[in-house]
């Protein structure tokens, strides 16, 4: 009988989609104020102001967020994202350190400006990595929680970071931190 219960138990536990959340480690957090400035990388703010300046709609956004989802492999539009001057940075900035994994960054609204790989969806401002770290134009870091990513098979914290133009936030960055590469 205990038995059964216990199987039971972790039927349950596992059917659930209940993860337990490690802790991010205090040199990740600290690692956080040493990317800011790259917030400030005039390849980047020049990207994102350019596609803030087209104006797309959220609506129009959204739909191609939909289609980004439903879309295997990488399409044109996905490839323009990843080798576009942003992008090109981008992932020279990435192989600078072992543990840097998926850099996006994204415009006033949270839509994908340039990417280092393609990331699950287009549109991030219905995620806290955009929406903390834009702030409203005011711009602020954050700092996800750990999380396994299957893709990689590894525990990752993402650091966002405002893209700033002046005092405001015109857009925002995402940066992958692979635990098991940041040598805690």
């Amino acid at each position: 009988m205990k038995f059964a219960k216990i199987l039971s138990a972790a039927a349950l536990l596992l059917s659930s989609n209940l993860s337990f959340a490690e802790e991010v480690p205090q040199a990740v957090i600290d690692l956080a104020d040493s990317l800011m400035p790259l917030g400030r990388e005039v390849v980047l703010v020049d990207a994102v102001k350019a596609q803030n300046a087209q104006g797309k709609s959220l609506d129009s956004i959204k739909t191609l967020d939909e289609k980004w989802i439903a879309t295997a492999g990488i399409d044109d539009f996905m490839s323009s994202l990843m080798n576009n001057a942003a992008a090109k940075f981008l992932v020279t900035f990435e192989a600078s350190k072992p543990y840097y994994q998926e850099i996006f960054l994204m415009d006033n609204q949270g839509a994908n400006v340039a990417m280092t790989a393609k990331t699950s969806d287009y549109w991030q401002g219905d995620e806290d990595k955009w929406q903390k770290s834009f702030a409203n134009g005011k711009g602020d870091k954050h700092i996800g929680p750990v999380k396994f990513d299957e893709s990689s098979q590894a525990y990752l914290v993402q650091i966002s970071i405002p893209v700033m133009d002046g005092d405001a936030a015109v857009g925002a960055i995402t940066i992958g931190i692979n635990l098991d590469q940041f040598g805690l």
